[in-house]
């Protein structure tokens, strides 16, 4: 008896625990002022590949190399993946995406100081737009 109590605290402690890790996931809420907010870099094919560079550089080792979660870093970390390609993060604004990469959340770091130039995180942007499927 005593056992199977355990096991049912057990039990619902991991069921909280992977509920709250997928409510946290769909519910990032981005300030207006950031869902508004307008790429100011072009998105041409050479300001995507120069975006690339600096995805590669810092996104990468979690995200994967086409965006799908599948980085060398993504293993040690709780937090499951979205594609970067996936019609979800796609059909976010820019602004929404910036959001994410300069403030973070959980696992996933704040890109503020690791990328202080703002035209290099509008750039991420303009690449993370070709990883569409």
């Amino acid at each position: 008896m005593k056992k199977t109590f355990q096991l049912t605290i057990a039990l619902c402690f991991v069921a909280f625990y992977f509920s709250f890790t997928i409510v946290a996931q769909t519910d990032w809420a981005v300030p207006s002022k950031y869902k508004n907010l307008r790429n100011p870099i072009i998105n041409q094919t050479d300001f995507a590949e120069q975006g690339k560079k600096l995805y590669n550089a810092h996104c990468m080792s979690c995200h994967g190399n086409m965006g799908n979660g599948n980085g060398l870093k993504a293993t040690t970390l709780t937090t499951p993946f979205r594609s970067l390609s996936a019609a979800e993060v796609q059909n976010q604004t820019d602004g929404e995406i910036y959001y994410k990469i300069v403030f973070g959340r959980n696992e996933m770091p704040n890109f503020e100081r690791r990328i202080p130039n703002e035209e290099e995180r509008w750039l991420i942007i303009n690449y993370i737009r070709t990883l569409k499927n």
